[in-house]
């Protein structure tokens, strides 16, 4: 059993756009701090295809999701639209724990996830049969359309955001023991470019979700201190806990 102070006096940085008080309570039970600094930030896109687009739903034997923020503006295109979960009758697959659990609370039922919470997995795995529709962000790849031959609906974008690098760049200076939590590709370039340009990679730890954010990091000569196999906030903020408790 780890110790509840495992994080004692440590901080640990949260770059993604979302801000997760559940992870904030978890960091602060086991004694270490949680601090946000979004490198990005998700906006929903606005089309007059819209409207086609959710008439075209019932065209779909599958809906696809692989994050939080496609089930959050899907839902709110439907809402305009002045639908529900209930007056849809697509099979749902999801990717990711959260983005599950965001579906199933505005009663979509869940019907494949991956064992891997990642685009290549769902792509191996993946036995659906029928017409797919990929309901995903501006920076999502390719994988799942040129995989599966699914149609992609873009409901909202990722954009960077260098408003918090100041203060970024000063809680790095005054913390040498400071962990930053990257869960994309392209938090880790906007800090590359905004963050490390100015003090360097070579105190700090990094720690990753998921292989296409440690390949990101690879770039940079970096090697995480932690990437745990269950993509997840949780599971990477437990994978610290355990590195800190066995040292």
């Amino acid at each position: 059993m780890h110790s509840h102070e495992s994080l004692s006096g440590k901080t640990i940085i949260l770059t993604g756009s979302k801000i997760i008080r559940s992870i904030d309570q978890f960091i602060a039970s086991h004694g270490g701090r949680a601090l946000h600094y979004p490198l990005i930030e998700t906006r929903e896109v606005l089309s007059k295809e819209d409207a086609e687009w959710i008439k075209s739903l019932a065209n779909y034997d599958w809906l696809i999701f692989t994050s939080q923020n496609a089930v959050q503006f899907f839902i709110e295109k439907l809402k305009r639209a002045g639908l529900s979960a209930f007056d849809l009758h697509n099979q749902i697959a999801a990717v990711g724990e959260k983005t599950a659990h965001l579906l199933k609370q505005a009663n979509f039922p869940i019907e494949f996830m991956p064992s891997v919470y990642s685009a290549d997995y769902f792509v191996q795995e993946f036995t659906g049969t029928g017409k797919l529709l990929f309901v995903r962000g501006t920076l999502a790849k390719s994988t799942i359309a040129d995989g599966l031959g699914a149609d992609e609906w873009t409901v909202y974008e990722t954009v960077p955001t260098t408003a918090h690098c100041a203060d970024l760049i000063r809680v790095l200076k005054e913390n040498d023991d400071a962990i930053v939590v990257f869960a994309s590709p392209s938090a880790v370039d906007l800090f590359a470019e905004h963050v490390a340009k100015q003090i360097g990679w070579l105190h700090i730890r990094c720690a990753s979700i998921g292989h296409i954010t440690t390949e990101a990091l690879a770039k940079y000569g970096v090697t995480p201190v932690v990437q745990p196999k269950t993509y997840t906030m949780k599971s990477v903020i437990t994978q610290i806990i355990l590195e800190e408790w066995s040292k």
